[in-house]
Parts: C-alpha cells; sequence; structure tokens
C-alpha cells in the first residue's frame, strides 16, 4: 500500500492512499495538533466528499479500532526475528531539541546506523515517515537498529 504524504506549507502534512475501490482516504495532521480525517469524492480524486474534524482522543480511538497497537506489535516482533537488530520505541518530549522539527533534521540513519520505521502520534501510526515528516511532542518514535545505535537514538531525540 503506497501511502502518499504531501507537505501542507504552514498548515501541517496530509497522509492518504487510495483504496481497491478508487476513493482517496487519509488524515491531515495539523501544525497545532488537530487532525481532520478525509475521503475522497469516488468520481474526482481530488474533490473531498467528506472530511471530520477529530480530537486527539477520537484520533486514539479510531487508531486503536483500525488496529495502530497491532502494527506496532507486529513491526517489534518482525524485528526479534533478526539476530542482533532491535525494536525501541523513544518518546519526543516537550524538552526535545527535535520537536517542532523534520525526521531529516536529526541526521538520524548517519549518526547512528538506526532506522525510524513509524511514528505513532495521538494514536495514529504514520508509517515510514519521509524526512520532511515534523516531530512534534508526545510522538512515540518507533525506531530499529542495534542496542548501541538505539542508545544512541534515544540520546539524540533527548539531547540533540
Amino acid at each position: 500500500m503506497d501511502v502518499t504524504v504531501t507537505p501542507l506549507p504552514g498548515l501541517g502534512t496530509q497522509q492518504d492512499f487510495t483504496t481497491r475501490s478508487g476513493h482517496r482516504i487519509g488524515v491531515i495532521t495539523y501544525r497545532d495538533g488537530r487532525f481532520e480525517l478525509i475521503v475522497s469524492d469516488h468520481d474526482d480524486p481530488d474533490k473531498v466528499a467528506a472530511s471530520v474534524d477529530l480530537t486527539t482522543e477520537e484520533t486514539s480511538a479510531l487508531a486503536n479500532l483500525l488496529g495502530a497497537p497491532q502494527l506496532v506489535a507486529q513491526l517489534t516482533e518482525q524485528q526479534r526475528e533478526v539476530t542482533g537488530v532491535t525494536t525501541w520505541q523513544l518518546p519526543v518530549t516537550p524538552n526535545s531539541p527535535y520537536a517542532g522539527r523534520t525526521l531529516g533534521e536529526t541526521e538520524m540513519r548517519t549518526r547512528t546506523s538506526t532506522s525510524i520505521v513509524a511514528v505513532v502520534r495521538g494514536g495514529a501510526v504514520h508509517p515510514s515517515p519521509r524526512p520532511d515528516f515534523e516531530f512534534a511532542a508526545g510522538d512515540l518514535v518507533v525506531v530499529v537498529g542495534t542496542a548501541d545505535g538505539l542508545r544512541a537514538a534515544s540520546e539524540i531525540l533527548e539531547k540533540g
């Protein structure tokens, strides 16, 4: 499944995918922490047929209904099968130097040889975040790597 991530300058990001039936379904994550669920018109995928503003609690409830915890557990279990590779879930705290900054700015892969495979925000999973993905306080970053690399990644998210 291909998820398209579209930066919305000054607003946030839109992430969406196309269903087998031809609908685009997505989530707009606003910089102020709001979420909007959108569904495209079947005949015109660029036209929004329905949108629903969601609170953080509602986003978490929807993510749980759709299986976010199972996705994170599945990623963790898959990585356990690879010797020497571990998965950690690291928080982005309000004091993190990367709260409000992008994944690319961390230079995480270059500095630690780890990979960020997902970010969980408000119960919603953002798989395979791109370099322009902006972290927010409260995010849970799913990182895969060696024990040493994961310790270094934790240090980067905490102190820079």
